[in-house]
């Protein structure tokens, strides 16, 4: 007999835990308060809503890993997660796969939090005016999301996109005075520093990119890409490598069972009570081994107001912009004030400018210095996040 369950019962089960999960958490995640994580100082967080094309299994499994960071920076209180969902990477390599709710549902468990999450039209954009209201109601849930988190929460709101800007071109479509009230900054991950190449997320909806980047929203892009592809190195993409992930054995048992989970591809059913398990041990040594590609992290240190440091002792450290020394040296994770011209097909061209401007570049100065320095400072961030280990335990 044949115990894996046929595709068709397992996307129902997701739609019907989504639609559950989904419209039971928009009440309470999207009204959650600021708070302080507890032993830390009160301060005022960010509210982000964070877009990305998350999947499982993963299409890309860099997005799995990004989204811990959203969960476990204390300076960003996240208040929701729009599923970028596109035809187009449903059955790319090691596919089908469905958007990634278990990830953010297994998030939700390990960090003890209530972020409701919702899929998007998966089609792409048939203009860039298009509202897309013809699109199934279960589609529909993440667009519908976006903007009531906007409606609700009281202070401006950051957007990180990770994948096409769909779902934010399309709420600008349908409420664009609320984007522009209520939107601090839209950080588009996406595109190339050169317009002579078609990089991956613009290729999703390239109508998407078009209406933002016509748009009088405040926008930053970092740019994926450079002239060379999305593995280029460069002053203004953001693309950068990890030459393994041995960090990840020393996680925290939750997070470290949550990314084996995502990056071996596991059919497991009961993916909360996966998390309560050790790895199996040749598939986390898989993973250890594996080169790891980047693209996220400037984004994060841009929303949080991180900083990535050289200490005097020649160690790389991302810290809070207090704790910084006057013998650190900081370096670049900028954002320069630009003017943007983007072509039909979504790829765009950009200058630096003094003169006022809704637009910025992402810029790193030295790539090669950047990635050192990440290489180094991002396990150590990872290796920092220790969520409640009762949180996500549904062993007695």
């Amino acid at each position: 007999m044949n115990h894996r369950p046929q595709e068709s019962d397992r996307r129902g089960f997701l739609v019907n835990l989504a639609a559950g999960a989904g419209f039971a958490l928009v009440g309470s995640g999207a009204r959650e308060c600021a708070c302080a994580e507890p032993g830390l100082p009160s301060a005022p967080k960010v509210p982000v809503i964070d877009t990305t094309d998350l999947y499982h299994p993963p299409q890309d499994a860099g997005d799995n890993f990004d989204l811990i960071a959203a969960y476990a920076l204390p300076e960003v209180d996240l208040k929701a997660v729009i599923l970028d969902a596109t035809e187009k990477s449903f059955w790319l390599e090691a596919g089908p796969r469905d958007p990634g709710f278990i990830p953010v549902l297994q998030l939700n468990s390990i960090f003890g939090r209530n972020v409701p999450c919702g899929t998007i039209p998966y089609a792409a954009m048939k203009s860039p005016q298009d509202k897309m209201l013809d699109a199934p109601a279960f589609q529909q849930f993440g667009i519908e999301l976006l903007l009531e988190t906007l409606r609700r929460w009281p202070d401006k709101v950051e957007i990180t996109i990770f994948g096409s800007a769909r779902s934010v071109a399309v709420a600008f479509n349908r409420q664009p005075d609320l984007l522009r009230r209520r939107v601090r900054r839209i950080h588009l991950s996406a595109g190339a520093s050169s317009g002579e190449f078609l990089e991956w997320n613009v290729t999703l909806d390239p109508h998407a990119v078009v209406r933002l980047l016509r748009s009088d929203l405040p926008i930053a892009i970092y740019p994926c890409a450079t002239k060379d592809g999305p593995f280029g190195y460069g002053p203004h993409n953001s693309f950068w490598k990890l030459p393994n992930l041995q960090f990840v054995k020393e996680m925290s048992p939750p997070l470290r069972a949550y990314l084996t989970y995502a990056m071996s591809n596991s059919k497991r059913v009961d993916f909360l009570r996966a998390l309560d398990d050790n790895p199996p041990a040749a598939a986390l040594e898989t993973i250890a081994r594996k080169p790891h590609n980047v693209w996220e992290t400037a984004i994060w240190l841009q929303v949080t107001g991180r900083k990535l440091v050289r200490r005097t002792d020649g160690r790389f450290r991302i810290i809070p912009a207090s704790e910084v020394l006057a013998t650190d040296t900081v370096l670049p994770n900028d954002l320069r004030p630009c003017r943007v011209a983007v072509r039909d097909n979504g790829a765009f061209t950009f200058d630096l400018t003094e003169q006022p401007t809704n637009f910025s570049i992402y810029d790193r100065g030295d790539p090669v210095t950047n990635e050192q320095a990440l290489r180094e400072a991002l396990p150590v961030l990872y290796l920092s996040f220790r969520p409640n280990s009762s949180s996500s335990r549904l062993r007695s």
